[in-house]
């Protein structure tokens, strides 16, 4: 289930609209690899437009990428590692500004959790950078834990929050 062929409604926004989930289309990645480089966290790594929009379009056995759509916008983005230590890895989740603040976050991670149960997972896993406060607590509410500090990951002087919820 978590390598999805087609897609498939994982909810409703507070407006009504439907939020599907798809295989991503190589026509989404240039604008939302824009999108997302220009916003943080990413804008303060060293992801340009044209990595982020690389690593969107990547197709990669074990390693899938979605296109959240909200009506008929773009309305993010959600990578999955699977298999990793027990569990599917949270690669990155992504919402374009003026679609967040609406619940399609937490509409793509009950999803991702979902999936991972169906699959007999033991864990979830995701990454957050310490600097990312509301990242931090949006997991924290959905039930993850810290489970170690990893330094200068990405970049000198920055550091990733490991988080896991046991299934």
């Amino acid at each position: 289930m978590l390598n999805l062929l087609q897609a498939v409604e994982i909810g409703k926004v507070l407006s009504g609209e439907e939020v599907i989930l798809a295989p991503m289309p190589a026509a989404e990645t240039d604008r939302l690899g824009s999108v997302f480089s220009a916003i943080e966290p990413w804008s303060r790594y060293p992801f340009s437009q044209d990595a982020l929009t690389r690593h969107l379009s990547m197709v990669e056995p074990g390693a899938p990428r979605y296109l959240i759509r909200v009506g008929g916008d773009a309305a993010g983005t959600l990578t999955v590692r699977l298999n990793w230590l027990g569990g599917p890895y949270l690669q990155f989740l992504a919402v374009v500004p003026a679609h967040q603040k609406n619940g399609i976050g937490a509409l793509a991670l009950h999803w991702f959790e979902d999936a991972a149960r169906k699959e007999k997972a033991r864990n979830l896993w995701v990454a957050a950078s310490d600097f990312n406060a509301g990242a931090i607590r949006f997991y924290e509410r959905h039930g993850f834990q810290r489970a170690a500090l990893i330094d200068n990951l990405i970049a000198d002087g920055l550091n990733e929050v490991l988080l896991r919820k046991k299934l």
